[in-house]
């Protein structure tokens, strides 16, 4: 059985074409994924470019209603979803399979340039699982957005060498740029490696032309972006929150170079290793360029002093492929026993997919729906019990807002953590300058007739004891708890009509 199955799968991957192999990811995508449409939020930053894509929608530009610590592009791909679509989390969700797919395709594009069938088969199949297993990797995040531009870029610099190839991988860079900006480091050393292949050549000027289209292309999606807020005479608010915020961002004290150090050098380790024993041969144009890219994304993670689980669907695409080649060279392909120990980690590694298919089910036979989620049942509780939601304040499940079609009392409140995040204050435009004012204006100016909280919580992270200890306090004094929905506490105002 086991030999049959290896067999199929190797001429299945010799046999087929860019469509069919296509086809076969998505299907691979949609059934791991397809446990997870139902659930309200699976990342809290999925709900966040959610409420930004309905406020785009309504006819305000990114930051200038709600604000969130992303470029413009990520909150047009959701704006786009919704207007075309409506509120719909299916349509969401598998646009996210989507997203997987094509990065995985063009992930197997790139491996069949550099190596061989094998090498990218094997590549773009695990690419489907590591983009969509772990931690909130089952949503749609900005890293899975960016990708879908970024990696076909790649492939058009590694594949094809006319100038038209180089225009459109420059329009993708762009919007990849403007939808997670730390590709601003890969990119910059993309650039090194194509002016150094330059200065390698006889003929300089028709590579420069080819790297000035790149450039040129990039340029012109930036600017694109900031094209509506110039004629609004909004330009300040595009240039602070688009740059100058990340940058404030990543230098916050909360975040170091030691947090990324430990995996920054197995990285390296590895890289060095597979160098070293001349498994990768960097002398390899093409293998050098994804080195090359690989470093840049982890510098940019090493920059920032922070790496969650979803900034590492960035470095995957090129660290698959490098480590898929180093396997191809040590002979893992040919042992039947590597290729077992494969097919067993392939049926093991969605075991959450498995574990979420079975609460779907269960929720389905016990409250009558697959859809769950506090922030589906508190917006339900709202309705049913006839309550105006129109003063409430989301401190968890904020995708709430979204679908009782109201907006976060505050910018800074669109994600409920930047409300504690005053180092950005000054880039959203926000009147109050520091974390206890905007707490305070919040819960003693606006006064939520409601706010929702998860039981068993903090309402912040344990560091910040002043401000738990407040709304803690507010709580305590001004509201009663009304009901709890699931895991939600919903608190009502006291001597609220």
């Amino acid at each position: 059985m086991l030999k049959k199955t290896i067999a199929y799968l190797t001429s299945f991957y010799h046999s087929s074409n860019a469509r069919i192999l296509f086809l076969f990811f998505f299907i691979i995508a949609f059934l791991i994924r397809f446990p997870f449409f139902f659930r309200d939020y699976i990342d809290r930053d999925e709900s966040t470019f959610i409420l930004m894509g309905q406020s785009w929608v309504d006819g305000f530009l990114p930051y200038t209603e709600l604000w969130d610590l992303k470029p413009p592009i990520t909150f047009l791909f959701f704006a786009a979803l919704i207007y075309t679509f409506g509120k719909s989390f299916l349509t969401i969700r598998i646009t996210g399979v989507l997203l997987v797919a094509i990065t995985s395709l063009f992930t197997y594009k790139i491996g069949l340039s550099i190596a061989n069938k094998k090498v990218a088969f094997w590549s773009g199949l695990f690419l489907v699982f590591l983009q969509s297993l772990f931690g909130s990797l089952q949503g749609v995040m900005s890293e899975h957005i960016s990708m879908a531009f970024f990696i076909p870029a790649l492939y058009l610099l590694i594949a094809k060498k006319r100038l038209i190839s180089y225009l459109f991988a420059g329009i993708l860079l762009g919007l990849s740029l403007m939808t997670k900006l730390n590709l601003a480091y890969p990119i910059l050393f993309i650039f090194l490696f194509l002016f150094w292949i330059a200065c390698k050549q006889r003929e300089v000027f028709p590579y420069l032309v080819k790297i000035l289209v790149l450039g040129g292309a990039i340029l012109l999606v930036i600017l694109a972006t900031a094209s509506p807020y110039y004629l609004n005479n909004d330009f300040q608010l595009w240039w602070q929150s688009v740059f100058k915020a990340p940058m404030a961002y990543s230098g916050s004290k909360e975040h170091s170079i030691f947090n990324v150090l430990p995996f920054a050098i197995v990285i390296f380790g590895f890289f060095f290793w597979g160098t070293k024993k001349r498994l990768l041969n960097y002398k390899n144009p093409k293998i050098l360029l994804l080195i090359l890219t690989s470093l840049g994304i982890l510098f940019s993670f090493m920059q920032a002093g922070k790496v969650n689980g979803h900034y590492l669907i960035q470095l995957y695409p090129t660290l698959v492929l490098l480590i898929a080649i180093t396997a191809y060279e040590l002979g893992f392909y040919k042992n039947l026993k590597y290729k077992s120990v494969v097919l067993f980690m392939l049926l093991l590694i969605p075991m959450e997919s498995y574990l979420e298919l079975k609460d779907v089910v269960q929720h389905k036979i016990n409250k009558g729906s697959f859809y769950n989620g506090e922030g589906l049942t508190v917006p339900n509780y709202f309705r049913e019990n006839k309550l105006s939601p129109d003063k409430v304040l989301f401190m968890e499940y904020h995708i709430g807002y979204w679908l009782l079609n109201e907006k976060p009392p505050t910018k800074a409140a669109t994600h409920p953590s930047s409300i504690l995040r005053e180092e950005l204050f000054p880039y959203m435009k926000n009147p109050r300058k520091t974390e206890s004012e905007e707490l305070q204006f919040i819960l003693e100016d606006f006064r939520p007739n409601y706010i929702i909280t998860r039981k068993n919580r903090r309402v912040f992270n344990k560091k910040k004891l002043a401000a738990n200890f407040y709304i803690n306090l507010q709580l305590l004094k001004n509201y009663t708890p009304l009901d709890t929905v699931d895991n939600a506490i919903i608190h009502q105002r006291l001597k609220f009509k």
